[in-house]
């Protein structure tokens, strides 16, 4: 077991494809049944469209580099609150668990178990609530699973994230033997067809191409979003040094291979014209695919992927509070770690009851989960920001620390990073409206806790 300082014990209980499982089934999740028909309309030509998907897994292979030296350097169960705290300080480490602790992470539970109850409402209606209720009860299920113990979280993970990959290889595997087939020889591809005549037009100016093309970047990131979760890990993987870079590489590659077959599927089904006119691609997929059954395949398909990422946020998000109960003596108690269940149950169970609370409040917005990305996405980009210079000030502050693992082409690969979050940070300021504005609320309600910590240190 390792020790955070002054800190309770946490087992490093993790092996490699353990970590593979959750980082994965964090990643692939519902962003690949919304966001491509995004992509294709800030696409000039196929070629373009796949290079998007291309460029994202690149940009996330960057991430996952950057990661996996401050990972590999600094384990710790807090993740990037470790990593913060030592390049900028405890008060922005402090307000970064804050943040996650209220927003970033209860917030993009709130939001998947949301789409959750979408889809399982369509299977089974409860009623006008009918979303919500099945949201609130996912939450408060596998919160209870994760308080039981890391194992039987571990192992509900690895089958939800195995068959999660295996429904998206088989709906893609399925689209391209339709698509070599013509569909546009049955009613649904005669639809697709007359909607690419339709919306073919000219060729963007180069003036308006790099513009068309980073709004299709922000697209695609967003369907990559949530690698950064290993983070978190890293005081739980066995032997971290050598196996952190590993968990971020078979990570990446599964996928960023998943997310291009399945591109690569959609544009032999749908074409390019077909694709930007879609409004739901996985359920046009799936018609083609399953017929009258295609309410029922999708809406098994998205519970799946739906469950695998609630479960593994759930998993991640419980650990920050073990290293904030180490450095604030007002939340020790929170930070407790349960060394016979390998999970922080008190931590847990706060998460839940704040996830729970923001499902409410989510379930009397007009839209539960634009209300929940709107709520989440400035703040989570603004520390990821910080985060990647993080990288750079600890190495200047730093020097002689052991790095098992170095970031290549240093300093690109942590400005390269740095830049898309302040992209996304910008863009989603601008574009979230009042939802951005609350996030940024509820961030500067967490700065009393600069005070608790300050305690800490003061006389008496």
């Amino acid at each position: 077991m390792a020790r955070q300082a002054d800190g309770p014990a946490v087992t490093r209980g993790l092996s490699v494809w353990d970590a593979v499982a959750i980082l994965v089934g964090v990643v692939v999740g519902i962003g690949i049944f919304g966001f491509p028909p995004l992509v294709a309309q800030n696409a000039p030509n196929a070629a373009s469209y796949m290079g998007l998907w291309i460029a994202g897994g690149l940009v996330m292979l960057v991430g996952a580099l950057c990661y996996a030296e401050l990972g590999s350097a600094y384990p710790d169960a807090g993740g990037e609150y470790a990593f913060l705290g030592r390049a900028w300080g405890a008060d922005v480490a402090l307000l970064f668990a804050w943040a996650r602790c209220s927003i970033i992470q209860t917030g993009a539970i709130a939001a998947v178990a949301f789409i959750f109850g979408d889809y399982a409402h369509v299977l089974m209606p409860l009623g006008e609530h009918g979303p919500a209720i099945y949201a609130a009860l996912v939450v408060a299920a596998l919160t209870v699973l994760n308080v039981l113990g890391s194992t039987e979280s571990r192992r509900v993970q690895r089958v939800l994230t195995v068959a999660s990959v295996l429904a998206l290889v088989a709906l893609a595997l399925g689209g391209l033997i339709m698509g070599e087939g013509g569909a546009a020889t049955s009613a649904g591809g005669a639809a697709l067809a007359a909607a690419e005549s339709s919306t073919a037009g000219a060729s963007p100016g180069w003036r308006e191409l790099p513009g068309m093309l980073g709004m299709g970047m922000v697209f695609v990131l967003l369907t990559y979003g949530g690698w950064n979760e290993a983070a978190y890990l890293s005081g739980e993987i066995r032997d971290v040094g050598r196996n952190m870079l590993r968990v971020l590489l078979l990570g990446t590659a599964i996928i960023v291979a998943l997310y291009v077959l399945v591109n690569f599927a959609y544009l032999q089904v749908f074409g390019l014209d077909g694709l930007r006119s879609t409004q739901a691609v996985g359920a046009d997929m799936t018609r083609l695919l399953a017929g009258p059954w295609a309410a029922v395949v999708l809406s098994l398909l998205v519970c799946c992927t739906a469950l695998s990422t609630v479960n593994a946020c759930i998993f991640t998000g419980g650990r920050v509070y073990v290293s904030l109960g180490r450095d604030v003596p007002a939340l020790k108690k929170l930070g407790a770690w349960s060394e016979t269940r390998e999970t922080p149950d008190r931590a847990l169970w706060l998460q839940g009851i704040i996830t729970l609370a923001l499902v409410l409040f989510g379930a009397y917005a007009e839209s539960g989960l634009q209300a929940m990305v709107a709520y989440t996405s400035p703040v989570f980009w603004l520390f990821m920001l910080l985060t990647a210079l993080a990288l750079i000030r600890l190495r200047q502050r730093d020097p002689s620390h052991a790095r098992p693992f170095r970031v290549p082409l240093y300093p690109l690969m942590p400005l390269v990073l740095a830049a898309m979050c302040l992209g996304l940070f910008w863009s989603s300021v601008v574009y979230a409206g009042a939802g951005s504005l609350l996030g940024l609320l509820v961030l500067a309600a967490g700065l009393p806790l600069c005070w608790l910590r300050r305690r800490k240190v003061s006389p008496g």
